[in-house]
């Protein structure tokens, strides 16, 4: 069963993505949700899940840092991480990369475009 982990601390963020992917659920793919980033990092070290939509702006540890911790451990290089951010510049996107995001997309995002993302990271037929 593939693993999708929906981290934002604002809970109707993590609504919205939640009901923008649960069809995803029809696919086997299961949706785990963490509001911070401590317990982000415990449930991607717990369940390693293939795809990450991880909010940058967080308390307890930052999206940046989790991302990093992440791509530094070796057991978990299958993590696919998408940081979500209201900023869009291009400075934060190219810090987002350097900490070894695999994609960035800033807030707001269309519903279509996430859906489509993930299903094509985590290999389903769009």
């Amino acid at each position: 069963m593939k693993k999708l982990l929906i981290v934002d601390d604002e809970s109707h963020i993590r609504m919205l993505i939640e009901q923008t992917l649960e069809d995803l659920e029809d696919d086997g793919v299961e949706l785990l949700f963490a509001d911070n980033g401590e317990s982000a990092l415990e449930i991607i070290q717990d369940e390693a899940p293939n795809l990450v939509f991880l909010d940058v702006m967080m308390p307890k540890m930052n999206g940046m840092e989790v991302c990093q911790h992440v791509k530094k451990n070796g057991n978990l290089n299958g993590v696919y991480i998408i940081l979500l951010t209201a900023k869009g510049q291009e400075l934060d996107r190219q810090k987002g990369l350097e900490v070894g995001a695999d994609q960035y997309m800033t807030k707001p995002f269309d519903p279509d475009t996430l859906l489509s993302t993930a299903k094509s990271v985590l290999g389903l037929a769009n």
